[in-house]
């Protein structure tokens, strides 16, 4: 029976040594540890022994249970260890690769240019007002000194919501509003930023949706001069030092005298290129004196206040400054387009 004993350490022993997965380890324990393994096989035998060999025997058994036990569990120590460092090999992150770039947007580049002007008026004294989108005629055109059968609603061709509601056409509505608040309190001096609609086949040159930035001034004394002054030092202060402006004869309901303002060319500094059609000037706006019934309906006496306005086309700014040909670019999405602008952030 030793002998048998001695044979299943040595077989066990060198079965465990030799095992080379977790999943083998369990097998071999069920194969000498388990109820029907062979240790247990040998406790069985121990009935046919002679009563004083018993003890003896047991304890050998008890001896070789033991030792296949600590083997197996010193061998899942080593296989766990193992199996842990495959893992991790596994797993490693090269940190010498490179990582993933995490794409930035930019920002918008009629935003850059709103953002200009914000702080250019915003600098010379100038508030900031919001208007909605969604306008009313009253805003829109009646208390621009636009009635209804106005000719002048011909050059707006609205969207209409209904016949009291449209989408805006000009950021004058939110002038409007502002004079209407004001209540005839002086004085007033305010940008209005935002979007603009109307009925419009696009092309490079034209949208059915753009941009406006418009700026009011009211008070005493205000002329003429007051606005060419102003105009003058946001020419400046947009296309670079050394432009003149000159106001050319206009019409616009709301103002009177009314005014097409022309700059400079800052690409040829005046003496004829091809985006000015070798002109020397490239137009940038409309504006004017606040037209007396504009004021009068508003609420301010146009004996006792005056004030100027004008509008700025903010795409026409954009593609001016930044040397943009097709006004299409602005929402067509383009990332390779938008990503030219990075460096202007």
């Amino acid at each position: 029976m030793s002998d048998k004993i001695e044979q299943v350490q040595s077989e066990a022993l060198r079965a465990v040594e030799e095992c080379g997965s977790a999943e083998e380890l369990q097998q071999l324990r069920i194969r000498y540890l388990g109820k029907k393994g062979s240790i247990q096989e040998l406790m069985a035998e121990m009935k046919s022994l002679p009563k004083e060999e018993k003890p003896a025997f047991g304890q050998k058994v008890n001896l070789l249970k033991a030792a296949v036990s600590q083997a197996i569990e010193a061998r899942q120590e080593v296989l766990s260890a193992g199996e842990m460092d495959a893992r991790l090999a596994a797993e490693k992150i090269d940190i010498t690769l490179p990582g993933n770039r995490t794409e930035i947007g930019t920002i918008h580049p009629l935003q850059l240019i709103r953002r200009e002007l914000e702080d250019l008026f915003v600098g010379m004294g100038y508030t900031i007002a919001e208007g909605p989108e969604v306008e009313l005629d009253h805003y829109n055109f009646e208390l621009a000194n636009i009635p209804k059968d106005h000719p002048a609603r011909d050059m707006q061709d609205t969207f209409y919501i209904d016949p009291n509601t449209l989408l805006r056409t000009h950021t004058t509505a939110m002038q409007m509003r502002e004079l209407e608040k004001a209540e005839g309190k002086l004085p007033i001096k305010l940008i209005c930023p935002g979007k603009v609609y109307r009925r419009d086949d696009d092309d490079a040159t034209h949208s059915h949706q753009f941009m406006q930035c418009e700026g009011l001034v009211v008070g005493e004394h205000i002329t003429l001069a007051d606005l060419k002054g102003t105009l003058e030092y946001a020419a400046n202060v947009m296309f670079g030092g050394g432009r003149k402006i000159r106001f050319r004869p206009s019409y616009f309901p709301f103002t009177e005298p009314s005014v097409e303002v022309d700059v400079s060319c800052p690409f040829c500094n005046g003496k004829g290129c091809s985006v000015c059609k070798h002109s020397g000037w490239i137009e940038i706006l409309g504006a004017g004196m606040v037209h007396p019934h504009v004021l009068e309906i508003n609420g301010f006496d146009p004996e006792k206040c005056s004030g100027f306005a004008f509008g700025i086309g903010l795409e026409r700014m954009t593609m001016l400054k930044y040397g943009i040909d097709d006004i299409r670019n602005f929402y067509t999405n383009d990332l390779r387009f938008l990503k030219t602008f990075d460096r202007f952030d």
